[in-house]
């Protein structure tokens, strides 16, 4: 009896610990983490075959072209040959140190770029940024219907607009190539002849986590000889695009994934967009800038898209703000002490098109960066993602304000 008595008491006490586990599992609350992903598109890093003898150091890089070819450069995509081949021009006419001051046009190595991404974080430029939360009819962003094609609109902000290029290549022919968009900003103040780039840094991030460029700065041995790298912006049409090299970074905003740089042979050329330090309440109608290097197949969707440089297409989307997020994941609200630190929208972004502008269409100024898409939770599903404007203020001296480095 006793064992029996025993044996009962244990089994009634393992199926109360049973059944309140499994209470406590169902009453768990499921939390979901926000998924982010970049809107950006970069090439694959492909394998090269080796030479077969080691030559000299002065042995010349692999030149890519479009063309098939039993090279290892013919898996080379046909846009990836004209950055390479513009990559290997630039390294083959550097300047000399006093020419290269004079100019300050010279293409500066990625190594270098990323230095100065590193030292630069959080960097205030001593020119200031406009407030053009209202401007003026000259200065505001226009759309309107392309006359050749009604189903295309076109931008008075295509003029603004461009393409970043991170490249690198070793002497087998192996090379990454990232690529992300921007735009370009009016700063009263800037040295002569230079205009401020904005883009995303998480194209330059991606670069520079890959082995090719962590060998070359892991190592002294691996020179610039033996390494080609650099930055360019690029602009014009998509039938004649012009690359001009990047020669600095100016600023960088780490937790903004935002970057500031500077290529003296576009001092002009390209129209400055207003920007406006305000956050819009959810609810306003925007315009902004996707980009996309494979159109859709059929249906609505393939209409209004426009082509533009690298082989890729360009869209005004009309969209709208949906809200805002602080640095914890929490929502924020404009008006308020809230941190505003994430910008969600809709449609979600294609791949592409980080780093361009969301605008306005009522005021029209940029009013965030694209930056990609984030899944919210499984309620709102997923989200277009960007930073709010204001943030590029941060990078930027305050009106009227002179810092004691210029007294």
């Amino acid at each position: 009896m006793a064992t029996r008595r025993t044996g009962s008491l244990l089994a009634s006490h393992t199926r109360s610990f049973a059944s309140g586990t499994r209470a406590r599992a169902f009453t768990r609350p499921r939390t979901t983490s926000a998924v982010r992903r970049y809107a950006s598109v970069g090439s694959t890093t492909f394998l090269g075959v080796p030479p077969s003898a080691p030559g000299p150091s002065s042995a010349p890089f692999p030149r890519a072209t479009a063309s098939a070819s039993p090279q290892p450069t013919s898996q080379v995509k046909p846009f990836d040959a004209n950055v390479l081949a513009e990559l290997h021009n630039a390294a083959s006419e550097q300047p000399s140190a006093s020419a290269e001051s004079a100019a300050g046009s010279a293409l500066t190595p990625l190594t270098e770029l990323v230095e100065q991404y590193m030292k630069r974080a959080g960097h205030v430029l001593g020119a200031s940024l406009p407030y053009e939360s209202r401007p003026n009819e000259e200065r505001r962003v226009q759309f309107s219907p392309d006359a050749a094609n009604a189903n295309v609109e076109v931008s008075t902000a295509d003029e603004g607009l461009f393409m970043v290029a991170h490249a690198v290549q070793d002497r087998t022919g192996k090379h990454k190539i990232t690529y992300s968009s921007g735009f370009a900003v009016h700063a009263p103040g800037a040295p002569e002849g230079q205009t401020v780039l904005v883009t995303c840094a998480h194209t330059l991030e991606e670069i520079l986590h890959d082995p090719l460029m962590r060998a070359a700065r892991s190592s002294p041995a691996v020179s610039n000889d033996q390494l080609l790298s650099g930055s360019f912006v690029i602009t014009g049409s998509s039938a004649t695009p012009t690359l001009h090299p990047v020669t600095s970074v100016l600023s960088a905003m780490h937790r903004g994934d935002l970057l500031l740089l500077s290529s003296p042979s576009l001092s002009s050329g390209l129209r400055s967009l207003p920007v406006n330090p305000y956050p819009v309440h959810p609810g306003t109608t925007i315009r902004a800038h996707y980009v996309t290097d494979k159109l859709p197949e059929t249906g609505p969707q393939r209409d209004g898209w426009t082509p533009w440089v690298g082989g890729t297409w360009q869209k005004w989307i009309k969209g709208t703000v949906v809200g805002y997020r602080d640095y914890a994941g929490r929502e924020a609200k404009p008006g308020t002490y809230d941190s505003l630190a994430h910008l969600h929208f809709d449609p979600p972004p294609t791949p592409g098109s980080s780093g361009g502008p969301i605008i306005d269409e009522e005021s029209g100024s940029v009013i965030g960066v694209i930056l990609g898409t984030q899944l919210v939770n499984q309620v709102e599903g997923v989200r277009g993602w960007g930073v709010p404007a204001e943030m590029i203020y941060e990078m930027f001296s305050l009106p009227g304000l002179k810092l004691k480095s210029q007294a």
